[in-house]
This record gives structure tokens, C-alpha cells and sequence, in this order.
């Protein structure tokens, strides 16, 4: 951040949902301003989106064009980039919490709450019931690595993680019908009923399957980067300070008996994942066996 900006103010957080993004996508922005000189800026898409052009770095990348975020960033410098992906499933997808010799706590077990997009405090409470879980079974004198932490469910079903996450389980699913409606819903549920209405919105398909033929949609052509506000992908992931050894094997695999599933992934859906990994780990390359087609290039 460029010291003197008049647009930045320590403290400030700013939310907002739409463009770039199309009405049946859903996603949103978010920027805090941080002291003493420093933003955060990023961008949620959900994965059931149809295009399979979509991109959804190059769409962040538009974001840090609109004149309400450009007009904070003017002048400023890129220090650090990342990409995670957010379980955000919540209520609904919660599983099974235990299993003999352990158990999931935090963010591995899907306890973000997506109409905040926060997290953090409930990983920090489902890591204490987890400790007081385990300490239990330790006073009994039984044995760690075979124990099962059955009780650790109860726990959590007690306490005010789950309260907050069936609070809010119907946000994500309202809209799945548009943003309108989504937005409509979300205020009724999170400002009025707070949870306590009858009905109950459960996604009932992976995300993988709203992705459409890429024939039925055209290819999206982004701008072209300006090295101030906007980055080439493998610019920022150098940013990331990701580092491996050269040796490192490939942690990436195709599934055996799924050899064939890059070529349909790239005749029908135009090769997706070259486009929503966030560090290009993907790539489809000519087929020196095969003249004229492509094949799937893994950069793990």
C-alpha cells in the first residue's frame, strides 16, 4: 500500500458480490485493510459453475480493476499471493468426527461458516473440545492409538459450533437460484429467523456435475495483464513462496482404471483444470504419439 492513500483507512473491511462474476455464479470479493500500510484482497468462487472457461485467477485478476478496489491499490506493491480451497459445505457436510486413534478438528472437518466466511474460531473451539476429548480418555488409562473418540461428536453437537453452523445452513443453498434470490434469502435467514426457519436447502450433487460441454458456451478471453494491478499467474505464484525439491516425487496421480478421463475432460469440457488450478499445475500439451490431439501434462 502506497503510504498517504486517501482511500485507505486501518480497520475498514469491504465486501461485495457480483462483477466479474455473472448472476448464476456464485462468489464474492472481500478486501480488510490492514495496518500500517498493507490490504488483503481476495476472491470465493463456488466450484458448481457451468462455464468450463471460467477462470477463476483471471477473475480475481478483473476484480483489482474496479475503480472502488483499483483506487485503494494505486501505487501499491504485491508482496505475497495464495490459493486455498474453503470446505465449505458446513452444516450439511459435516462427517463422522472420529474414527479409532483419531479424529477431525478444524478446518479438515468443514466447520466454516460461509455466510461469514470465517473459520478460525471454530477451528479453535473444535480443537479444544478435541483436547478435552482426548485428555478424557487418557484419565481412564486408555490406550491413544486405539481409543475412539466417540464422545468428541457429542461435544460438538453441544456446543456453539454446531449452534452457529445450523444457523446458517440454508445460506449457501439459497443461491443455488440465482443471485437475487440468494441474496434475498440470506437476509431473511441470517437477519430474522437466524435459523429457525422449517425448511432446509441440501446441495444434492457434487459440484463437478453443473459443469456443462464446453459447447455450450464460448470461451472467455481475459484482458491482457499490466503488471500493476494485474499479474500473470506464474508471476504471483512465485510470490507464494512455494519451494519444492526436485526431486520431490509427484504427489498428483491419474486414478488407475481412469487413464482415459483427460481426454474426455478435454474434448467435451475444453480441459478445466488447466484453468481452476491456482498454480498451473495442470497443462495440456501436444501428443507427440498422437499428432494433432492433446494430452494432460501433470507440473506437480
Amino acid at each position: 500500500m502506497k503510504e498517504g492513500n486517501p482511500h485507505f483507512s486501518v480497520g475498514t473491511v469491504q465486501h461485495s458480490v457480483g462483477w466479474p462474476l455473472s448472476n448464476d455464479i456464485y462468489g464474492g470479493t472481500f478486501m480488510y485493510h490492514m495496518g500500517p500500510n498493507l490490504v488483503h484482497l481476495g476472491m470465493v468462487v463456488g466450484l458448481d459453475y457451468k462455464n468450463p472457461y471460467l477462470n477463476p485467477y483471471e477473475e480475481f485478476q478483473r476484480v483489482k480493476t474496479h475503480p472502488e478496489f483499483a483506487k485503494v491499490l494505486e501505487g501499491g506493491e504485491c508482496i505475497s499471493y495464495g490459493a486455498r480451497v474453503l470446505n465449505e459445505g458446513g452444516y450439511h457436510a459435516v462427517p463422522r468426527l472420529h474414527f479409532p486413534g483419531g479424529l477431525l478438528a478444524g478446518c479438515s472437518a468443514g466447520f466454516l461458516n460461509v455466510a461469514k466466511i470465517k473459520g478460525s474460531h471454530n477451528a479453535m473451539k473444535t480443537g479444544m473440545l478435541a483436547a478435552e476429548e482426548i485428555f478424557s480418555k487418557f484419565d481412564k488409562g486408555e490406550d491413544l492409538a486405539e481409543a475412539t473418540m466417540e464422545g468428541y461428536q457429542e461435544r460438538y453437537k453441544k456446543s456453539w459450533v454446531h449452534d452457529e453452523l445450523f444457523a446458517s445452513r440454508n445460506f449457501k443453498g439459497g443461491f443455488e437460484k440465482g443471485l437475487y434470490r440468494g441474496l434475498l434469502h440470506s437476509g431473511l435467514t441470517q437477519m430474522i429467523t437466524k435459523g429457525g426457519e422449517p425448511w432446509t436447502f441440501a446441495h444434492k450433487k457434487r459440484d463437478s456435475e453443473t459443469t456443462e460441454p464446453k459447447d455450450k458456451h464460448k470461451e472467455i478471453v481475459y484482458p491482457k495483464h499490466d503488471g500493476k494491478l494485474t499479474f500473470d499467474l506464474l508471476t504471483n505464484l512465485q510470490r507464494s513462496g512455494t519451494n519444492h525439491d526436485h526431486d520431490q516425487p509427484a504427489h498428483l496421480r491419474i486414478k488407475k482404471g481412469m487413464e482415459g478421463a483427460p481426454e474426455v475432460s478435454f474434448k467435451k469440457f475444453g480441459g478445466p483444470e488447466q484453468r481452476f488450478c491456482p498454480a498451473k499445475v495442470y497443462e495440456y500439451i501436444e501428443d507427440e504419439q498422437k499428432p494433432g490431439e492433446a494430452k494432460l501434462q501433470i507440473n506437480a
